[in-house]
């Protein structure tokens, strides 16, 4: 792609329909050989109605079957209600799965509450603990349902999200396995339009949602089509720092904050280190 002086673009990361398909191919066997090798009898999912969790509960949904399936919808006193009713649609109505809604702003309140050092009359200044703490929540809850039912915990994470660490340790990083993994972000709506998802799903606003008027590019300072471009041609590719950022006309600054977000965020993608064996 040549170069173009002080014009922003991004790369096209689409795939080919032959292509999507054999990624549909590929995390659909990949779902049902972690199921099966599990041993488990529900796949639990935790629906958000954003576009990952919905196109991770589509693909499980033709690997295993619908009656396989479990989801919980779990909202907080700061989610939409649109995002809400979503995931409840996408639920009932677009797989027919059984679901559950839970509202986990109690568990997190009586925590912070029991926490010494939370002032509830400062209660703004907590709010990335707060956000933190609600993923943790959610996945406390995915494996009480997990137990309950001999399920395993899929996540909905991409490649994207995963290589700059957005998303919380122990939160919706806590699951057994993620079936999107291998997709960057802009191929998650490729599929998912491939699949049949709706288009009104596909385009929305990507958001965690762990606090009030929280968007994802907001938080991580850039487009996801941007980020994805990074990703594909330095982080994950060969080129330099400078070379990426010609390639996309962007600021050298950019393509290195992605970078530091990936190193910082080493630990996340790892098992917690111990010190190697003495003997």
């Amino acid at each position: 792609m040549p170069a173009i002086e002080n014009e922003a673009r991004t790369l096209d990361l689409s795939l080919s329909e032959t292509e999507l398909e054999q990624r549909r191919d590929h995390i659909t066997s990949f779902i049902q050989s972690q199921y099966d090798q599990s041993g488990a009898e529900t796949a639990v999912i935790a629906l958000s109605g954003g576009i990952d969790s919905t196109l991770t509960s589509h693909l499980a949904v033709e690997a295993l079957g619908a009656d396989s399936v479990y989801g919980l919808v779990l909202p907080s006193e700061v989610n939409r209600a649109q995002n809400m009713s979503d995931a409840e649609r996408v639920a009932a109505e677009l797989l027919g799965i059984e679901f559950d809604v839970i509202e986990i702003e109690p568990l997190a309140t009586a925590v912070l509450d029991a926490y010494p050092g939370f002032d509830a009359s400062e209660r703004e200044q907590y709010h990335v603990t707060a956000g933190n703490l609600r993923a943790r929540m959610r996945a406390v809850l995915n494996y009480v349902a997990a137990n309950h039912r001999n399920g395993i915990v899929f996540g909905t994470g991409n490649r994207s999200e995963a290589a700059v660490g957005y998303f919380t340790k122990y939160g919706d990083g806590a699951v057994d396995c993620h079936p999107i993994a291998n997709l960057y972000k802009q191929q998650v709506r490729q599929l998912a339009s491939y699949v049949g998802v709706p288009d009104d799903l596909v385009e929305k606003t990507p958001s965690a949602e762990l606090w009030a008027d929280q968007t994802d590019e907001d938080e991580l300072g850039l487009g996801y089509d941007t980020l994805d471009s990074i990703l594909a041609l330095h982080v994950d590719g060969p080129l330099s720092v400078s070379a990426t950022a010609r390639e996309l006309g962007i600021d050298e600054s950019l393509v290195e904050d992605v970078r530091a977000m990936h190193e910082r965020s080493a630990h996340k993608r790892q098992a917690p280190p111990g010190p190697a064996p003495l003997y």
